[in-house]
Parts: structure tokens; C-alpha cells; sequence
């Protein structure tokens, strides 16, 4: 009796599953085209708070196939000045302004309209205003985290989370940033 109300259910739970899901629409050979705006984070060493401020950026996206993503993204942030004492550190490490260029490789998860995805990317980064002389360049990499809902097959709205790791780590430990994401998607 047990073993028959557990495939009863189970079939009932498959039927459900399969008639109330909606297509997953994300594809190989896919383009992306997108923007991106929201909050950004820099921790500068022996600093007693995070410098925050707002950014933007721009991304493309290609679908290598079904379950990876070749990933071009790059973003200019604002961070706001906060704290200037140096804090031991040698004075010219304050920037106002970051700006980036990634690209990578990402894992889409296709689930229904979501679209959850983690990617890894490599680029340069470019330091300046505030207290740094000139404008500084440094070579890092990106973790990318997302999740995309596809309003249809043409637009796509998200929310995309990026962890940046310079190669100055003694003096920028930590830039972080929080977008909202929009983009137009063709070639499907």
C-alpha cells in the first residue's frame, strides 16, 4: 500500500512538473548583450572602513554550448573617499575610481526562466584620482555570480554579484561589486 501511494505520487509530481514548467530558453550560440549598474566595495589594508561607491559597466556573453558561456564584461566604479589617514600605508594608495576589463569562461545552469550562473575571469584593472599619482594598472581575476531571469526569448533582466582580486592584495584585499543587470539576447 505504502510503495503504491509513493508512485502515485510520484507520478502526479512528474506530470505537475512537466506541464506547469516553462521552456528554458538559454541556448548554444546564444549572444548577450547587456548593461549593468549598481554598488561597488574596495577594502584598502589598515583602512578602519570599505571605501563604497556606485558603478556601471557593460557585458556581451557568447554561448560556447548549453552549460558555458564565454563572458566579456568590464565596469568603471566610483569610490567614494572616506577615511584619508594612511594608516601606516605608504600615501599613495586612496584611489577615487576603478576601472576594469574581464574575460572568462562562466557555467550556466538553465533552470526554467532562472538562469543561475558562477564564472571565472581574468583582465586588468586601472587604479586612479585621489591620492594615487597618475592612473595605476594592475592584472587580477573575477569570480562571477548571477542569476538572469528571461522575460522572452529577446530581453533578460538579473542581478550579478562580482569578487575582484587584484594582485596588489597588501594594499586592495577586497573589490567587490553589486549590479543589476539588463540585456538583449539574439541569435537563439
Amino acid at each position: 500500500m505504502e510503495a503504491t501511494r509513493k508512485a502515485v505520487a510520484s507520478f502526479f509530481a512528474f506530470v505537475a512538473a512537466t506541464a506547469f514548467a516553462t521552456r528554458a530558453d538559454a541556448v548554444e550560440h546564444e549572444h548577450h548583450f547587456g548593461i549593468d549598474a549598481g554598488g561597488s566595495m574596495l577594502v584598502v589594508n589598515n583602512k578602519s572602513s570599505p571605501d563604497v561607491g556606485g558603478g556601471f559597466g557593460l557585458h556581451y556573453t557568447y554561448g560556447l554550448s548549453d552549460a558555458f558561456n564565454l563572458m566579456a564584461e568590464s565596469a568603471f566604479s566610483v569610490i567614494a573617499l572616506g577615511d584619508q589617514s594612511n594608516g601606516g600605508m605608504a600615501p599613495n594608495t586612496f584611489p577615487t575610481w576603478i576601472g576594469n576589463a574581464d574575460v572568462g569562461v562562466a557555467y550556466v545552469l538553465d533552470v526554467l526562466q532562472f538562469v543561475p550562473y558562477g564564472g571565472l575571469l581574468a583582465g586588468g584593472y586601472a587604479l586612479g584620482g585621489g591620492t594615487i599619482p597618475g592612473t595605476r594598472v594592475l592584472p587580477g581575476f573575477e569570480i562571477a555570480l548571477g542569476l538572469d531571469w528571461r522575460l522572452g526569448r529577446s530581453f533578460s533582466i538579473g542581478g550579478a554579484f562580482r569578487q575582484h582580486m587584484m594582485t596588489d592584495v597588501g594594499n586592495y584585499p577586497s573589490f567587490t561589486q553589486f549590479f543589476a543587470r539588463f540585456e538583449y539576447t539574439w541569435g537563439w
